[in-house]
């Protein structure tokens, strides 16, 4: 069982809600765009659980040696974006973590 958690927070920047999906080892592997009610962020989380296992979802992002990823919704809309990583393979990985812990991660507000 992961100890996986999708976090949700209000920014110190701004009113809006925010959530991150957070491994078992506490590392960051998703975060979202900016909602301005706690109830589309917790939609927010209820697309990312159905999106998260269909590799389809997943639209790789090359840079000058940084690699990321956004996970989208069926209608394109992106819905999670990764932290950014030294290879793709590292990408790879947290793609991996996303779809694992994901559907079944707990949430945990803390506003």
């Amino acid at each position: 069982m992961s100890n996986s958690k999708f976090e949700v927070f209000v920014s110190s920047r701004n009113p809006q809600y925010y959530f991150r999906l957070k491994s078992g080892n506490g590392e960051i592997i998703l975060g979202s765009e900016g909602y301005v009610t706690k109830q589309g962020c917790l939609n927010g989380i209820a697309s990312v659980k159905v999106n998260a296992p269909y590799d389809s979802r997943y639209e790789r992002k090359d840079g000058y040696q940084i690699y990321s990823f956004n996970l989208k919704a069926i209608n394109g809309e992106i819905i999670g974006r990764s932290e950014t990583y030294v290879s793709s393979a590292g990408r790879e990985n947290g793609i991996a973590a996303v779809k694992r812990d994901a559907p079944n991660a707990t949430t945990v507000d803390l506003t």
